[in-house]
């Protein structure tokens, strides 16, 4: 049996090796663990209730469990669900995967005191984990977390035979989208979609609605399968071949319309898109467009969040349309006090998610590209287009990422914080900033240095104002991150 101290819930989650750590046990302890967590009086007095004014519910109301593709996700999830059940908490188990956002969803609508989602998200298929999500609908807060962990038990409570209820939440998640997105107008626009879903549980949701549209489109990667056909489900470049291939072919049978590919990752809480030549549009772009949307087409107010990872475009963006904008650390968890509050309207970060405080305080992969797709048709522009109109308006900015297997990621970060280089790949360091990680200005752009929450890699980050400029970046950032020479 593994240690308590084995659990922890990192950036989002508790995340584990399936069949290593992530067990049938463990999975029970972490319900057993939420359990005590909603059971515990001193629950009322944590800042979400105290500060936030978020009604705390009482376990009577129940907790909605949802999972995704993963193997056997949908087994943890009635683990989970009767280890909470056994409390005699009720559970509701939804009857298929689905998108984290549609638990989240759920928990609101329904009124319930919390919901739990099986997934590991952007993590390979060897993966799975634990994501709970309070009253109001998001990310839990590090507050929210430790109690949970503070009732892990040494040992799982034992299996029983009850059956915990099973719930469908799809209709009501997809009447939630129709309300935020005018699909009549995407409808009359001539759009060709290309929907990617990368095997996980968002698949068939944004078809859905396009059928009931007319409105033409493809799904490619809908299908369950556990592997995620050998690639992680996360929007990079490198694993988004398969959409690139298709857009491609469909250059002659679109016939004038225009062609735009969205993606969503595996648990469907981030999105990324693909122009009409097949070049990917990383999440940089992605965020920084929706936001352009947002303010020019729905009179966006309030204060823009974006995290230490993403592009400078959002801050040159909100100062270009007279919004006030803030930086925050790596994770989700750090948007959603401002979206509940109303002090934020909108949160973006690096990894493709996108909150809006008018729809939930969370991530949504297939709302955002159902406003990119908003976009495109208020404009009548392909996605090449606007991304040209976007450099036009902040420069151009190029990005890519790069993750190193390095057993001693903290230690590097906590070394270079120590001693930061005066100069990297020829450009000098003319700034040092460590909200999250250590990040290096230099003359061009940035690099930071970031180790992952959730995986033993450390994460190499990098926006320049070209292409070259950011792989000599990122390779001399490597070289330093090793130990190496500059």
């Amino acid at each position: 049996m593994a240690a308590n101290d084995s659990i922890k819930f990192g950036t989002d989650g508790w995340r584990g090796v399936i069949a290593d750590d992530f067990t049938y046990a463990n999975v029970r302890r972490v319900g057993a663990a939420i359990a005590g967590y909603l059971l515990d009086p001193r629950r009322e007095h944590l800042s979400p209730y105290q500060d936030w004014g978020v009604p705390c519910r009482p376990p009577s109301a129940g907790l909605v469990v949802g999972y995704d593709t993963r193997f056997m996700s949908a087994e943890f999830a009635h683990h989970l669900g009767r280890a909470v059940s056994q409390a005699g908490i009720p559970v509701w188990v939804t009857d298929a995967p689905v998108p984290t956002p549609a638990v989240s969803a759920a928990v609101v609508t329904r009124g319930a005191a919390g919901g739990v989602m099986i997934t590991a998200s952007h993590n390979p298929y060897q993966w799975n984990g634990v994501k709970f999500k309070p009253e109001y609908g998001g990310s839990a807060t590090a507050e929210i977390t430790a109690m949970i962990e503070s009732h892990l038990p040494p040992r799982p409570p034992n299996p029983d035979g009850r059956r915990v209820e099973t719930v469908t939440v799809r209709d009501e998640y997809l009447s939630r989208l129709k309300n935020a997105v005018d699909l009549r107008e995407l409808a009359r626009s001539p759009l060709y979609v290309v929907v990617d879903a990368m095997y996980g549980s968002a698949q068939g949701y944004l078809a859905e609605l396009f059928q009931e549209r007319r409105i033409p489109h493809l799904a490619v990667r809908s299908t369950v399968d556990p592997l995620f056909g050998g690639k992680k489900p996360e929007p990079l470049p490198e694993n988004v071949v398969p959409l690139k291939a298709v857009i491609r072919s469909l250059r002659a049978r679109a016939r004038g319309r225009i062609v735009a590919g969205l993606i969503t990752d595996g648990d469907g809480d981030r999105a990324a898109a693909m122009d009409e030549n097949g070049q990917f549009l990383d999440t940089h772009r992605t965020a920084a467009l929706l936001l352009w949307h947002l303010s020019r087409h729905r009179k966006l107010t309030g204060q823009v969040l974006k995290s230490f990872a993403l592009t400078d475009m959002i801050g040159k963006l909100s100062d270009l349309v007279g919004v006030p904008w803030r930086e925050i650390q790596v994770g989700f968890k750090w948007a959603v006090e401002d979206l509940v509050t109303g002090e934020a309207a909108f949160a973006g970060e690096e990894s493709g998610g996108y909150g809006y405080a008018w729809h939930l305080p969370e991530r949504d992969g297939v709302l955002s590209n159902l406003l990119l797709l908003e976009l495109v048709a208020a404009t009548g522009k392909p996605l090449s287009a606007l991304v040209g109109d976007l450099f036009r308006l902040v420069g151009p900015h190029h990005y890519a990422r790069r993750d190193l297997e390095l057993p001693t990621r903290i230690e590097v970060v906590a070394r270079l914080a120590q001693a930061p280089p005066e100069r990297l790949a020829d450009q000098r360091v003319v700034k040092v900033e460590a909200l999250d990680g250590l990040k290096l200005r230099l003359d061009r752009g940035w690099v930071l240095f970031r180790a992952s929450g959730t995986e033993p890699i450390l994460r190499l980050y990098c926006e320049m104002d070209a292409p070259d400029a950011v792989q000599l970046a990122l390779d001399a950032a490597e070289r330093l991150a090793r130990g190496g020479l500059l």
